[in-house]
């Protein structure tokens, strides 16, 4: 019997090896890391891949993108061309969500990436991942947003148009049908 946030051996096996087969498609993204060293970190860690198939039902594609030697871990980035089809249209977080007075949407990028046992992709971050591809072409990403932008109402989301990487700004309680978010784990 599986519980919440752990995996059927039937749903760890067929989602290690689709994490394998995109690791092996795109080692231009981890061209010094090895996939059975990843795999026995995950094997290691039932939480994690619970998490990495949150974001994989969701369209994230995740993948790995770095190995920090400093703590051990491997870092997966949701890799998807666009931003997650099954985590759009939504506001930034809970009080963007609840400050709207009509045609709440269903959700917010913070609680739903805390669902996930995720964080969001931080403006360093996702630069990093244009760096290794191009994404969100025609949609864009809800990025972690400092502090004191989001005391103000504010909060930050990124795209890439015309050969470059935007970061921009939008009320919390915006939302819109091709804005989602990315998100980071560690493993």
């Amino acid at each position: 019997m599986t519980t919440k946030n752990e995996l059927s051996p039937e749903q760890r096996e067929e989602l290690l090896g689709v994490l394998k087969s995109r690791f092996e498609k795109n080692m231009h993204r981890h061209e010094a890391i090895e996939w059975s060293n990843v795999q026995a970190k995950l094997e290691g860690h039932a939480e994690k891949l619970w998490s990495l198939n949150e974001m994989e039902t969701t369209g994230g594609e995740p993948d790995v993108v770095e190995y920090d030697e400093t703590t051990d871990e491997y870092i997966f980035y949701d890799c998807s061309a666009e931003s997650p089809k099954g985590r759009r249209s939504v506001c930034y977080d809970r009080e963007g969500l609840e400050s709207r007075k009509k045609h709440k949407p269903e959700n917010n990028a913070l609680d739903m990436a805390n669902d996930m046992g995720i964080e969001l992709l931080t403006e360093e971050q996702y630069r990093k991942l244009q760096k290794l591809e191009t994404v969100d072409k025609k949609t864009s990403s809800w990025i972690q947003t400092p502090a004191d932008i989001r005391e103000l109402g504010g909060a930050l989301f990124c795209d890439y148009r015309y050969g470059h990487v935007f970061v921009y700004h939008n009320g919390a309680s915006s939302y819109y049908g091709v804005r989602g978010f990315r998100g980071s784990l560690k493993v």
